[in-house]
């Protein structure tokens, strides 16, 4: 496909932060900048943090070290740092009353927290936190809705040089408990509940039941959010106002290596414990910066909301990003479709969004609804599109581009991963964009396609994605578990980060995921990504979502399975499958056509609304689900369980 969905303007070409970048830079293009990137990845750090304003207490004296190898690169020796430095202090000499923080609840609570009032409020969290005994190194449990009080905790614990694990704040107790007792949490903070369509959510009995759980938790302090009535521990349980009441506002600020740690953050694993990858102070915050500014055009000024939680990469990438740059971020906590279809565009019109992020599984939801309830808002404010989480269909991305950025806004497509820091792949606003595709691999990053042998893949052909040189955001390792993480990335093909996803480069240099590369399917020997199939189902207007697995078969080795959530009004039955099932044998050819299409009500799914296909798999094949810890719905899992045993009564 050659059609582009969106082209930029001579206003982009040469007023975009990337645009003006190129230029400082003194390359010619964005393909120069790239190249150099690659071969010299020191070379491009060392420019990109001078472009988004990083303030050193004492400068690098080598942006790169790579003695211990590529796997443990270090980068900016010799500086001293602190992210809340960076993502507040720096900013009182020019912007301190400007907005910070923009929080608005479900239940349309709307608070607000200036630069100058961020700094205060995190000084006095910081001379609180001292005084419960929390020190440089310790780890903190931070398991918060999105409210401004877990920014503020970000940067108080960042000051105090402590390290915070951020939890989601819909995890089951146990999920909780493994995180905290994993890397060993010396406090955990939290809140008293939180509302979610209209019911409230008890979070401090969870995280009564997780610390119990987490030996290692000495104190929970919580936030008085909805004013629910709470149990209470005497001796380890604290108000978040008494621990900061009468605290001085000034607090010592630690002068950090960059390399020390600043977040632990977990991502599931499919077997065992989850992956608890460290990231310090200058790297995870450096490059969600740099991603913001270089892809999403982000600047001063700019109000930026991404729909996620503090939990998941892209909740920590916001604040960290947004506020490094000047910028305001947005908090929503709360459903995108409560209380009705419109929550999102009344919001942005409400506060002058900017920037607006959301998930393909997000405009799949509202999508439905028709564009009745987004066309009585006013969306001018808004200059930038952005999605992650998963591979685009065609249909919710071009409502997305056209009734929501009105076909003016790049939509910048982003895709990357928690041990990434941000994105691999992304789009640019100085190039054409194409449907569900990304027009760029994201500046600082050396990306590349390899095929079987570990050889790069010619144009069109799918390969594992890979990436050929160090960056600054990558993870220093998996807490407590150097091999895990050498296994993970690093051994499949020698010198390549072998990421899991399989990609591919179109012959105009346009690059598109396929999903992971686990999760791919073999039949008869032809190799191919569900989300080939999903796309294709998802074009049936009775289609909302679907999911594809590959199961054992006796003649092809591998048959495809395909399970599909039907929009609301349309009635499963066999004659519907087996249209659904011609259908992906017109569209895909006949040697594809999937052994069966099973309805179920949902799919099983994260928090940023990931569809979690090694679980779909697992339940269907009766096999142990691994790692449930990130699963939102645990209950669509059972369902699967259901259908299976109904579709092979045997």
């Amino acid at each position: 496909m050659s059609e582009y969905v969106w082209r930029p303007d001579e206003a982009w070409l040469t007023g975009s932060r990337i645009a003006r970048f190129i230029r400082n830079c003194g390359v010619a293009d964005l393909e120069e900048l790239q190249a150099r990137a690659a071969a010299d990845p020191a070379w491009f750090w060392g420019e990109a943090v001078k472009d988004i304003g990083i303030e050193w207490y004492e400068p690098p004296q080598q942006i790169l070290d790579l003695s211990a190898g590529a796997p443990w690169a270090r980068w900016f020796r010799g500086a001293r740092m602190n992210v809340a430095h960076e993502a507040v202090d720096k900013h009182l000499r020019t912007r301190p009353h400007q907005l910070a923080v923009i929080y608005e609840g479900e239940n349309g609570t709307i608070r607000t927290l200036s630069y100058r009032q961020l700094w205060q409020e995190s000084n006095e969290l910081a001379n609180g936190l001292r005084a419960l005994g929390v020190e440089r190194g310790d780890r903190v449990g931070i398991m918060l809705p999105m409210i401004p009080e877990a920014v503020v905790a970000m940067m108080a614990l960042a000051r105090v040089g402590a390290v915070f694990t951020p939890i989601f704040s819909g995890f089951a107790p146990a999920a909780a408990a493994a995180r905290l007792a994993d890397c060993g949490a010396k406090l955990l903070i939290t809140a008293d509940g939180f509302w979610r369509r209209g019911r409230m959510v008890k979070l401090k009995a969870v995280a009564d039941e997780a610390a119990a759980q987490a030996p290692s938790v000495r104190h929970v302090l919580v936030v008085r959010h909805t004013g629910t009535e709470v149990a209470w521990t005497e001796g380890r349980d604290l108000w978040y106002d008494d621990v900061v009441a009468e605290q001085f506002w000034r607090s010592e600020t630690e002068r950090l290596d960059p390399e020390e740690p600043c977040m632990i953050i977990y991502t599931s694993g499919t077997t065992g414990r989850p992956k608890g990858a460290v990231h310090v102070h200058g790297g995870f915050p450096v490059k969600a910066a740099q991603d913001m500014a270089h892809c999403f055009d982000v600047g001063p000024g700019d109000l930026v909301m991404w729909f996620t939680d503090l939990g998941w990469m892209m909740g920590p990438w916001l604040i960290y990003g947004g506020l490094i740059l000047g910028a305001t971020v947005f908090l929503y906590d709360g459903a995108p479709d409560f209380p009705g279809p419109d929550r999102l565009w009344r919001m942005v019109e409400r506060h002058g969004i900017t920037h607006l992020g959301l998930s393909p599984t997000v405009i799949r939801a509202l999508a439905p609804a028709g564009t009745g309830w987004v066309t009585p808002y006013d969306l001018s404010s808004l200059r930038v599109l952005g999605g992650t989480g998963e591979p685009w269909n065609p249909e919710p991305y071009r409502w997305f581009v056209e009734h929501v950025g009105g076909g003016r806004c790049p939509m910048i497509n982003y895709s990357g991963g928690t041990e990434i820091a941000g994105g691999i792949l992304g789009c640019v606003p100085i190039r054409p964009i194409k449907e569900c595709s990304f027009n760029a691999v994201v500046p600082g990053m050396a990306a590349t396609v390899l095929d079987e042998q570990g050889r790069p893949a010619p144009p069109g052909q799918v390969g594992e994605l890979a990436l050929t040189a160090p960056w600054a955001g990558m993870t220093r390792g998996f807490w407590q578990d150097p091999e895990r993480y050498l296994e993970t990335y690093w051994r499949r093909f020698e010198g390549f980060w072998v990421h899991g996803d399989w990609a591919s480069v179109d012959e105009e240099g346009f690059w598109y995921i396929h999903g992971r590369s686990d999760d791919t399917i073999n039949v008869a020997g032809k190799r191919v990504g569900p989300a080939e199939y999903e796309s294709v189902l998802v074009g049936d207007p009775r289609v909302l979502e679907a999911a594809t697995i590959g199961v054992p078969h006796p003649v092809k080795g591998t048959a495809a399975v395909c399970f599909v959530v039907l929009r609301p009004g349309v009635a499963p039955d066999p004659n519907l499958a087996g249209e659904l099932r011609e259908l992906v044998a017109r569209e895909m050819g006949r040697p594809l056509q999937p052994e069966a299409v099973l309805f179920v009500g949902a799919l099983p799914k994260t928090r940023n609304a990931k569809i979690m296909r090694r679980v779909v798999r697992a339940a269907y094949l009766g096999q142990e689900l691994g790692d449930l810890s990130a699963l939102e719905n645990p209950e669509a899992v059972a369902e699967i369980q259901r259908v299976r045993a109904a579709a092979q009564p045997g």
